[in-house]
């Protein structure tokens, strides 16, 4: 029996619907995957050599594509005689999906879960999200606000508002990721915020504050900068269900862009049987898989497929529909080597800064420089 090895990230979302498939996989064509996880932040600290020697199939970030491209870590999937099932994966991918997964020339990974920034809200609590900056700001003062700013997130609740106040932070290229005024804008807005919200949640996760936002012990009831989970959109997930919607818009002229999230699935390098598994990454891309069992087993879909299927609202209490605005504006990410350090370095700066209020001029300086140093080229690991 052909056997392949997995690392997937350790949330249900990441793990449940992979295993399942396994399982279908296995059954269907007598190959067997065998799952490991861990955090979506190991693949920036495992090297290169680890994850090729040691797995067949990497479920990663588009912002990793940088170092493990590097690192000759994956194989490109756009495989000569595969071009129809290429073709119905790219024709259904959401939003920017699929861009995000084609780096310098090559597809490096088909996307199976979609996610971006959104806002968290307990509808029991509130009829309407806030639509607006100044309303938040209402909600926020009343001490009903909650946001995740645990490393690496923080940089991430700065790149929305920035696309927010129409000055989007800098992504595919050499330079400042930020012009100082513009940045200096941006920070204060997001300080202004933070002042606001619970002093833990500068160490604080999505998922932590998903979980605190849909339980009973909070008098909160949004979470306007935050990842969105379809798990916690389901009735009897927990406690209280919460309902996704767009983030507030911070200009007053409509809905922002916001970061995107999400995973694809790639083939290590080095893996021991590219074919099969290669196979397995068209299948669980496809449109008839990603609405049906990937769906069903608590995944979070990239295909529209999915997006579109009655069914598929119905059991997550209509978040796909609620989200899809948000994940079709939503932008990549850099994806240069350096990228993955520079998320986490400069969101400890931002929460190091927060915690000090330190001046915004200082922040932006040390973004800036974080930056335009993560461009700095660095030498291939050996595999």
């Amino acid at each position: 029996m052909t056997t392949l090895k997995g690392l997937t990230w350790s949330h249900p979302r990441g793990f449940a619907p992979l295993e399942a498939a396994a399982r279908a996989w296995r059954a269907q064509t007598g190959t067997c995957i065998e799952w490991d996880t861990g955090s979506l932040q190991d693949f920036s600290t495992v090297s290169a050599a680890a994850l090729t020697q040691d797995y067949d199939l990497l479920v990663i970030d588009h912002t990793q594509l940088g170092h493990l491209t590097r690192d000759r870590c994956l194989l490109p999937l756009q495989i000569e005689g595969r071009e129809s099932a290429r073709r119905e994966i790219e024709a259904g991918a959401i939003g920017q999906t699929w861009r995000a997964y084609h780096f310098r020339g090559q597809q490096w990974a088909f996307p199976i879960d979609a996610s971006v920034e959104v806002m968290a809200f307990r509808p029991d609590r509130l009829s309407q999200p806030p639509a607006d900056w100044q309303a938040l700001m209402d909600l926020a003062e009343d001490g009903k606000v909650l946001l995740p700013l645990g490393s690496p997130h923080a940089v991430m609740v700065f790149f929305t508002i920035a696309a927010g106040l129409g000055t989007p932070c800098r992504a595919e290229e050499e330079g400042p990721l930020i012009d100082e005024d513009e940045g200096i804008a941006v920070y204060e807005r997001l300080a202004e915020l933070a002042s606001l919200v619970p002093e833990d949640n500068l160490a604080a996760d999505p998922v932590a504050v998903l979980e605190r936002l849909s339980g009973g012990d909070t008098d909160a009831v949004a979470a306007p900068f935050i990842a969105g989970y379809r798990n916690y959109a389901t009735e009897g997930f927990r406690a209280n269900r919460l309902a996704f919607a767009d983030v507030p818009s911070i200009r007053g002229d409509g809905a922002a862009a916001s970061a995107l999230g999400g995973t694809g699935i790639a083939v290590s390098s080095a893996c021991g049987h590219p074919e099969e598994a290669i196979d397995f990454c068209h299948w669980i891309a496809s449109g008839p898989v990603q609405s049906s069992l990937y769906a069903d087993a608590g995944g979070q879909p990239a295909h529209a497929a999915a997006w579109n299927d009655e069914r598929v609202n119905a059991a997550s209490g209509n978040f796909y529909r609620d989200t899809r605005g948000a994940l079709e504006r939503a932008f990549c990410r850099p994806r240069h080597g350096g990228y993955v350090r520079f998320q986490q370095e400069a969101s400890d700066v931002i929460i190091e800064a927060l915690r000090t209020e330190a001046p915004a001029i200082a922040v932006i300086g040390r973004l800036n420089k974080l930056f335009e140093d993560s461009f700095v080229a660095a030498p291939a690991a050996a595999v």
